[in-house]
């Protein structure tokens, strides 16, 4: 009796575990990561971004359609081809980028983001891709006139909403006039003509001004120096999306390794150039 009584508990211990083990597996599988199955179920990559900041993304019109291309938005197509899928270009305003990310209504955001505190709460983000450096551009032969921070007291100073340049232009030139908008290709006109002193852009994308307009724009002697956190640009990725984050970055990484990030780079200005923005 004694020895049927312990198969007995033998067998429901046995049971026990083997429910435990198939709630786990079940448990699991629930809270498995399918971000890059859900892509490649739906056959496209959403990709949000602010089409406003060449070389790196911005529109042009080629055989009477409307595209927007540059260096994002090639890294964009890299990472859409690598996940076997179609690429999508969803254009909006910078500042509603990280809600949509959130909200499930894109898959990605690129377009010149960095990293911040802040941006940590409620996104993830790939790799570094680009490393940032920000100035200040303003109107041809100002450049020696605003060497400095206490040059731009009272001076009219652009800065694109929901950008770094924005958080860190409100610490630094508190006694100047910030003026808050949502693309930098309008700022760099009202610039052009006297509405603005400067607008705190990054290096990158104020060289390219300064190229294409030599007698409208130069860059200032004034240094802004850049938090490190916010001194390269990166991918945002919906938090839990690993999978694809993972994807993201082994791209990144080819394309560093390779140096066809700095080919696309030059490419993007070439197209910049061609197309006038």
């Amino acid at each position: 009796m004694k020895k049927i009584y312990k198969k007995l508990i033998l067998v429901i211990s046995l049971l026990g575990l083997m429910v435990l083990a198939a709630s786990c597996s079940s448990s699991k599988s629930a809270s498995k990561d399918n971000s890059v199955k859900k892509i490649q179920d739906k056959g496209t990559l959403v990709v949000g971004t602010s089409a406003d900041f060449a070389p790196f993304e911005f529109p042009i019109v080629k055989d009477g359609q409307k595209q927007i291309v540059g260096y994002d938005m090639m890294i964009a197509k890299k990472i859409a081809q690598a996940l076997h899928v179609k690429l999508k270009i969803q254009n909006e305003e910078f500042s509603s980028l990280i809600t949509d990310l959130r909200g499930n209504k894109i898959d990605l955001i690129i377009a010149g983001l960095s990293v911040t505190k802040q941006r940590e709460k409620y996104i993830s983000f790939s790799k570094p891709y680009y490393k940032a450096t920000d100035v200040l551009l303003v109107r041809k032969g100002n450049a020696e006139k605003y060497d400095s921070v206490k040059s731009l007291v009272g001076k009219s100073i652009g800065v694109q909403q929901s950008s770094t340049q924005e958080t860190e232009a409100k610490k630094r030139f508190k006694k100047s006039n910030l003026i808050v908008e949502s693309a930098v290709t309008n700022m760099s006109t009202e610039l052009s003509q006297g509405k603005l002193d400067g607008i705190v852009v990054g290096q990158a994308i104020a060289t390219e001004y300064v190229a294409k307009f030599p007698d409208k724009y130069s860059i200032a002697k004034v240094k802004i120096p850049v938090k490190k956190d916010a001194q390269t640009n990166n991918i945002g990725i919906r938090k839990g999306d690993n999978e694809l984050k993972k994807r993201v970055n082994k791209v990144i990484t080819q394309l560093q390794k390779n140096g066809e990030d700095t080919k696309m780079f030059n490419e993007a200005k070439q197209l910049q150039d061609k197309y006038g923005k």
